[in-house]
């Protein structure tokens, strides 16, 4: 005997797996972005004399996922100090670099410099804006 049920449940659990699956959390995978600039400003040893100050070229740039602990991407800054990190989807992301610590407080000497951002649309290029580190 045929069960009448079964074939509108089926459809229904299609449906249910297909609209739950469509809420991403943050990551790789989407169509929006995160681009920004890292400018360095370079200090003599003690940090009271500005000696020279440029774009960032090569220098790593991390980004972390909504609520995660560490980073899940890093690029490398262009020769214009110019980095992009593609494929996200909606949601926080927190993007980081270090920078030699101008307060000199940091028993390692270095200080991560942090930007909190949202990607709000499906296809959002959110700017970051200019970073700015010290060496």
């Amino acid at each position: 005997m045929k069960n009448k049920y079964f074939k509108p449940a089926s459809i229904l659990l299609v449906f249910s797996c297909f609209f739950t699956s469509c809420a991403k959390d943050e990551g790789k995978g989407g169509d929006a972005s995160i681009y920004g600039k890292v400018f360095v400003k370079n200090y003599n040893s003690t940090f009271t004399q500005l000696v020279s100050s440029y774009y960032a070229a090569d220098t790593y740039v991390y980004l972390i996922y909504g609520d995660d602990i560490s980073y899940g991407e890093r690029v490398k800054t262009d020769y214009e100090g110019e980095f992009e990190f593609k494929y996200l989807y909606p949601g926080d992301y927190r993007v980081y670099v270090y920078s030699d610590d101008s307060l000199m407080q940091s028993p390692t000497g270095t200080v991560a410099v942090v930007k909190d951002l949202h990607i709000s649309g499906r296809k959002s290029k959110v700017n970051a804006g200019k970073i700015v580190i010290f060496e």
